[in-house]
């Protein structure tokens, strides 16, 4: 969801309300998704590399996770919203993480679309995660190292009870995946989209989808 703060900019405002617009989007787009009957969808709110920003922003964009994290969840609940969350969690604020486990164990019995959100995530520091699960496992002799597979590093991943991702969309114009979903990504369809993240619309998600549906999905078969 790139693009936040160049929207502010291109407007005199501050990031943090191009950062409270996209948040805006985000729920709409949610709920649209939701609508049209998709079963997962996966956003990145916060990623490892995102500390560097400025200690305000950054305290902004935690303060803003905070307060949506409530807000979406009791907006879900009457769209039938699973929100689960992925990343690490122990650099958070104690509040925040107590805000995660509210809002994940409020949905988890909600049946239509599971809403992902990576905060404090990056998709090599998750390969290394599981990485270091598999070896644990080896050293403790409940896997043989012949074993290791790539159905086991999909078992050990954040992602080990969803499926990969079919299309993955970035905003802003940039084009790269930017640290996202570097393992489950491997067979994605990528779409780049020249439109900051607030100015996103639920066309922009539809014409999104059509296009992948007239794309050829051979896996490298043929």
């Amino acid at each position: 969801m790139d693009g936040n703060g160049r929207w502010a900019k291109k407007k005199g405002l501050p990031r943090k309300i191009g950062h409270r617009e996209g948040a805006n989007v985000l729920k709409k787009i949610v709920n649209h998704a939701s609508d049209i009957g998709i079963k997962y969808l996966t956003v990145y709110a916060f990623s490892t590399e995102n500390w560097s920003r400025s200690k305000e922003e950054v305290n902004d964009l935690m303060s803003l996770l905070a307060e949506y994290l409530g807000g979406f969840s009791k907006n879900f609940d009457k769209g039938d919203i699973r929100i689960k969350i992925i990343g690490r969690r122990t650099k958070l604020s104690s509040e925040l993480q107590q805000k995660i486990t509210e809002v994940e164990d409020r949905t988890k019995n909600n049946g239509g679309l599971t809403f992902v959100i990576a905060l404090d995530y990056g998709g090599r520091q998750e390969i290394v995660y599981a990485m270091k699960k598999i070896a644990a496992d080896v050293q403790n002799g409940t896997l043989n190292i012949d074993d290791i597979t790539q159905e086991v590093i999909s078992g050990n991943v954040y992602t080990k009870d969803i499926p990969d991702p079919d299309i993955i969309i970035r905003t802003s114009g940039e084009m790269r995946l930017s640290n996202f979903l570097m393992w489950q990504s491997a067979y994605s369809e990528l779409f780049f989209l020249d439109v900051l993240w607030p100015d996103f619309t639920k066309k922009n998600f539809d014409d999104t989808i059509k296009m992948y549906y007239k794309r050829n999905r051979r896996y490298g078969g043929r």
